[in-house]
């Protein structure tokens, strides 16, 4: 199992930074609308829609991802051409991740094959795959520290919990998650965080900066947290392990990019406000 999986893994990350470096704007939205189709497909199996419905409900994620992204973006080149647009569909997603998100996981309503559960796969694939060429374009290796920053997340919780975990975090949800595996987290993003920031010059000029771009960091990390409980909710009440079986070793596609789903948005809205567009 441990082979199957890191085999996988390796040749699912030389895949993906081959077309993340590679590909024209053009294969790149193809490429994150085809995440956007997958994802939906295995959201619909959460949702236990059946065969006919399930393939309509990935093919509209689909074609709306990808039309949505020709409309904002331009094709050849990438630069964002509907921005207000952009902003109102990453504000969106924002708001559904603060707001409704927490509210949905306290009173663990079920994730159903309603229009709520319907509606709730989209918001969560189509602005984060929006995002994934927002940043792609700003440039690749901000999209990778961006992804790196939610996997070394992941990796550090899980390795922190193992060792040191005794509170759970969401036990009702996932077991697995405890509070000491987010503080191992949290310490090993800001690590992170300030080596990146040192390599790509810049390091904030004050104290006051830079305790402010922590908290922010640490917000965002709290954020990715709520994008894997709400898909382990779902799969909790579908009752299953996985969310498909398309990654050997790794599950489906929604085990691999679920706190991407909830920190690529509100990275894509930072990214905004950083060029100034958002004024």
């Amino acid at each position: 199992m441990l082979k199957t999986r890191v085999v996988t893994a390796l040749a699912l990350l030389a895949g993906f930074l081959a077309m993340l470096f590679l590909l024209p704007f053009s294969g790149w939205l193809l490429f994150a609308s085809c995440v956007a189709g997958a994802g939906a497909w295995e959201w619909g199996g959460l949702l236990k829609l059946s065969g006919i419905r399930r393939g309509t409900y990935a093919g509209a994620a689909f074609l709306l991802c990808a039309l949505l992204g020709w409309g904002i973006f331009d094709v050849g080149t990438g630069q964002t051409l509907d921005v207000p647009l952009l902003i109102v569909l990453l504000t969106l997603a924002g708001l559904f991740w603060l707001l409704a998100v927490p509210a949905w996981l306290i009173r663990k309503w079920s994730i159903a094959a309603s229009p709520a559960g319907l509606v709730a796969g989209w918001v969560v694939l189509i602005p984060a795959c929006l995002a994934l060429m927002q940043l792609r374009v700003a440039s690749p290796l901000l999209l990778l520290a961006v992804m790196a920053f939610v996997w070394l997340a992941d990796i550090a919780a899980y390795f922190s919990g193992r060792a040191f975990g005794k509170h759970k975090l969401a036990p009702q949800i996932s077991p697995g998650k405890t509070w000491e595996g987010a503080a191992g987290a949290a310490v090993a993003l800001v690590v992170y965080c300030l080596i990146v920031a040192s390599a790509a010059s810049l390091v904030p000029s004050s104290p006051a900066i830079l305790l402010g771009a922590l908290v922010l960091l640490e917000c965002l990390l709290a954020v990715s947290i709520l994008g894997d409980l709400f898909e382990s909710l779902a799969k909790r009440q579908a009752g299953v392990k996985d969310s498909g079986s398309l990654l050997p070793g790794h599950g489906g596609v929604l085990d691999r990019i679920d706190s991407l789903t909830s920190a690529l948005p509100m990275c894509g809205l930072a990214l905004l406000a950083w060029e100034g567009r958002l004024v």
